[in-house]
């Protein structure tokens, strides 16, 4: 398990990220007898039509690509079974993030379904552990809460409903677009590292004016001392 400081720089996924992560750790307890997971096996695992929101259309390079920025985050790690000439793909979740059986089957449904309510997450991840009852459900979600750092956290409810919906702070806060009939769908937020790209452009581009001033000026300056020692000749 890392300390605080690795684990603040760790909650930083792109909506990719999470979705191969959600998968895995899905795959891992729904179908354990298909886990580890082939690369085929875990495009499809992202791209399914089921339990998935918003929907992806992953290809193998992109997954590829995901796999190796996970592995670095030490989140995902490859196995080469015995017999096997296909290389498998496990996540590490449980050890790099502390993450109990309860615990994860929830972070798994956040992070395939995005924000859900307690009921939805009793009735969705069931199938991945056998929760106790809604109480169960909030109960561990307030553990994840109030982990330092947290790895979950509430919205207001949807439009027409009472309970709180919860989403996993492994990205950006999601974006809720609520729709004129009342329903609701979310979209994953920015991907900071759009924003560090916009930000570093501009400061190269100012940076690039600042040197053609300066190189101006340097002309400017290299003339006037010419002049200068032709007084002199």
């Amino acid at each position: 398990m890392r300390d605080k400081e690795e684990l603040e720089s760790l909650i930083e996924l792109t909506f990719e990220e999470t979705r191969v992560l959600g998968s895995l750790i899905e795959k891992e307890l729904t179908t354990p007898e298909y886990y580890p997971m082939s690369l085929n096996g875990l495009v499809n695992a992202c791209n399914q039509k089921n339990n998935r929101l918003p929907k992806s259309n992953l290809d193998e390079d992109q997954v590829s690509k995901v796999i190796e920025e996970l592995r670095i985050k030490r989140l995902v790690h490859r196995v080469d079974l015995v017999g096997s000439r296909v290389p498998k793909f496990q996540h590490n979740a449980e050890k790099e993030l502390d993450l109990i059986k309860a615990e994860r089957a929830l972070l798994a449904e956040l992070l395939n379904r995005g924000p859900q309510t307690a009921g939805e997450l009793n009735n969705r991840a069931s199938r991945m552990f056998p929760f106790d009852g809604i109480s169960d459900v909030d109960e561990t979600l307030q553990e994840l809460m109030e982990r330092e750092p947290s790895l979950v956290a509430n919205m207001d409810p949807a439009p027409g409903q009472k309970e709180k919906r919860w989403f996993h702070r492994l990205a950006p806060p999601p974006v809720i677009e609520e729709m004129n009939d009342g329903v609701s769908f979310y979209v994953p937020g920015p991907d900071k590292r759009i924003d560090q790209v916009e930000e570093m452009t501009k400061e190269f581009i100012e940076l690039k004016d600042e040197v053609e001033a300066l190189r101006y000026q340097l002309r400017e300056i290299s003339d006037d001392f010419k002049n200068f020692r032709k007084q002199f000749e």
